[in-house]
């Protein structure tokens, strides 16, 4: 996995010399990393393209090439990630039965096993491991966050009333 994490870690250094929250993903296939990415939020504006779902249209694309059936694909990836996915991103892995996911450093804020347990809410089996080369991939967010996310709003104050 070490090698596998390597490139994940890889692909959250270049997300994050493009802007982004560096979160770096590969899904391997058969010892063979057939998906890669970062995020790509504030490039695109979207929400929802976080690594893991840059790598999900990416298989979703190989099943197509390969004319393979998706829902037995999915059961033998191995999801590696730099960052514990979020709650989104665990219940679209969870739902499609991935094989186990791997990550680096735990999510506090949004975290999928550590903030809200979402295996156990949708009653998934997949084995989840995290702590592999966690500091790693700590040092990369707080040197992203040092600097604060320039696509971040502006923060609101609260108004007390009196």
């Amino acid at each position: 996995m070490e090698n596998f994490m390597e490139n994940a870690l890889f692909e959250a250094c270049r997300a994050q010399s493009n802007g982004e929250v560096p979160v770096g993903c590969v899904f391997v296939y058969e010892l063979n990393i057939i998906a890669r990415g970062g995020n790509l939020v504030n490039a695109t504006k979207n929400a929802t393209r976080h690594a893991e779902f840059v790598c999900i249209d990416q298989a979703y694309a190989f099943c197509e090439k390969n004319n393979l059936d998706y829902k037995d694909f999915f059961e033998k990836v191995s999801v590696i990630v730099t960052v514990e996915p979020c709650i989104m991103c665990a219940a679209a892995l969870y739902n499609l039965n991935v094989k186990e996911i791997i990550y680096g450093c735990k999510n506090d804020r949004f975290g999928g096993t550590t903030v809200l347990d979402v295996s156990k809410i949708m009653k998934a089996n997949i084995t989840t491991k995290g702590g592999v080369r966690a500091d790693e991939a700590m040092e990369l967010l707080k040197n992203f966050y040092k600097g604060g996310n320039p696509s971040a709003p502006s923060p609101k104050r609260k108004v007390q009333s009196t």
